[in-house]
């Protein structure tokens, strides 16, 4: 997805003081971010999706950030569960305790610059770690994909083909990309790096080995040695937002949400659910209940992040006991035409 999309500003140039004022603006913005999980194993032998959800990262960093602070992920791994279950153990420490970033007050853009730089090198320390054989069989990886809310700041990372979707007045917005071989720019990435696709796969050094994503991390039989450039790689595209009050919620799901449910869908379910019982946790166990029942055939993890309670669902009882309304019969009609016409 281009950085240009039009429902979003690109990287504002203003500078964002976060000062008791702006807080207060912030806090009516945001009254408060609520987030809700589901994992289910599907029809796979083991469960190798991994999530990350934290809505407020002050209490894992102190005041690290100087405004409101969450974070999220979905780790799906493939060949074990061990590569998604590092990345989710170490996931603070790579992406806020082990980078270092601008010390000031301002959200600004030098400040922003170095955050979205330092969640691609997050992405690269973890594909570096993944190639000790010590810590994972070189057969085994994870997608990835993060979301770090800042203030009013979106910062999305992702790498493989899990996805990101904003629901946008009911709108739903893709605010990341799947990489696929069948995605057109991944394809030729690949080809022109001598990568090899068939059909809907990455094919690796070996013949019994094909992957169906261009970007994760791990998979050390698939890449090059370490500081080379390889067709599957871990590099993620890492992407920021600002947003508005428009912006009700944000859906982070696994492939296995995405391989039978168009991102409308996902964000029309989810919205109708809030709409009943403003409940994230509901929301994204209705997610997952529905992508299974629509035979999903992969694991299945979907993270609701709600940045507003939704509109007061109407009561379904009856308002008003004033009026009462009654069925008269024919002959009963019949009776009070007639008296009334006599008066």
């Amino acid at each position: 997805m281009a950085p240009s999309t039009p429902v979003f500003d690109s990287i504002s140039t203003e500078v964002s003081r976060f000062d008791s004022v702006v807080e207060s603006s912030a806090a009516k913005l945001f009254p408060c971010i609520r987030s809700g999980s589901y994992a289910d194993i599907g029809s796979r032998p083991s469960m190798d999706d991994e999530h990350v959800r934290i809505d407020d990262l002050s209490a894992h960093l102190g005041s690290y950030f100087k405004c409101p602070s969450s974070f999220y992920a979905v780790f799906d791994g493939h060949g074990g569960p061990d590569a998604a279950a590092y990345v989710k153990r170490n996931a603070v420490r790579l992406f806020f305790e082990d980078v270092h970033l601008p010390q000031t007050s301002d959200v600004d853009d030098v400040f922003l610059r170095a955050l979205l730089n330092s969640h691609r090198e997050a992405f690269l320390q973890a594909d570096s770690a993944l190639a000790d054989k010590s810590i994972v069989s070189s057969s085994c990886g994870t997608t990835a994909l993060t979301a770090l809310v800042l203030g009013r700041h979106l910062v999305v990372a992702n790498a493989g083909d899990c996805r990101a979707v904003l629901c946008r007045k009911g709108v739903a917005v893709d605010v990341s990309q799947d990489h696929k071989p069948s995605y057109l720019p991944e394809r030729r990435r690949v080809e022109e790096l001598g990568g090899r696709v068939e059909g809907e796969y990455l094919n690796g050094p070996s013949v019994t080995r094909a992957l169906s994503v261009t970007r994760a991390l791990g998979d050390w039989d698939f890449k090059l040695p370490v500081g080379s450039t390889s067709p599957l790689t871990a590099e993620p595209e890492v992407q920021q937002f600002m947003l508005t009050e428009a912006d009700e919620f944000l859906i982070i799901g696994s492939d296995g949400i995405w391989d039978v449910m168009p991102s409308q869908d996902a964000v029309s379910l989810v919205r109708r659910g809030l709409r009943r019982h403003d409940d994230p946790e509901l929301s994204a166990r209705e997610l997952v209940m529905e992508a299974s029942r629509l035979h999903s055939a992969d694991n299945l993890t979907a993270v609701v992040v709600c940045f507003a309670s939704p509109n007061p669902v109407e009561s379904c009882e009856p308002q008003s006991q004033g009026l009462r309304f009654f069925c008269l019969s024919k002959e009963a009609l019949s009776k009070l035409k007639s008296l009334l016409e006599g008066n």
